[in-house]
């Protein structure tokens, strides 16, 4: 009531700077909520970064999370990408160390790990609402990764069979294929290398 009472007159910015002060804003009260709903992701034994709520965050959380230490145990996170603007992962001295140097976020895959033991960097594309890795983004991908001193592994990452069902025809030889509601499993699109008979239980 104070600080409309003096509307017009010569002391009104210094009463409107003193009530502002003691009061939160909304841009801050959405600012602390936006953080309160971040997505927590473990990329090491007591590291946390935190990601965008959503959908795309949940399944680069899987693919950190559970994908990496089944089928790349004891890899290291290069770079995680993320639907805000400031946010994610990004060792760019490891990424410059494996021989590659890159501008600009934007054509990196959504999870670049570097799996040490065999000395290769797997490039994953978290699959909610845009493609797999298509023959398009394979060419993308293994130009922007060219100087690499490390093998790249090409991998789409899709939440589940349902959504990769979608995109099946789409998907590029010479890849793989990881759903997180089915974790243990890999779906080779490679032809050959793995033929041969399975264990008979």
């Amino acid at each position: 009531m104070a600080l409309l009472r003096d509307f017009g007159a010569p002391r009104w910015r210094d009463s409107l700077t003193t009530y502002l002060a003691k009061r939160e804003t909304l841009a801050s009260r959405y600012a602390r909520e936006r953080e309160q709903n971040r997505t927590p992701v473990e990329i090491a034994p007591g590291r946390q970064i935190t990601l965008s709520p959503g959908e795309h965050s949940e399944l680069i959380r899987s693919i950190i999370e559970d994908f990496a230490p089944r089928f790349a145990p004891g890899s290291t996170l290069v770079y995680a990408g993320d639907t805000g603007e400031k946010w994610g992962y990004f060792d760019a001295v490891l990424l410059a160390e494996l021989g590659v140097e890159v501008d600009s976020h934007g054509k990196m895959p959504d999870v670049v790990l570097h799996y040490a033991a065999r000395n290769w960097l797997l490039l994953v594309e978290s699959v909610t609402s845009h493609g797999p890795v298509d023959g398009k983004r394979h060419a993308e991908l293994n130009r922007l990764f060219a100087d690499a001193t490390a093998g790249l592994v090409y991998v789409t990452a899709f939440p589940s069979r349902g959504v990769m069902g979608r995109y099946l025809a789409e998907i590029a030889w010479e890849t793989e294929v990881w759903v997180a509601d089915a974790p243990s499993h890999l779906i080779h699109f490679d032809g050959e290398r793995f033929l041969g008979p399975y264990a008979r239980s």
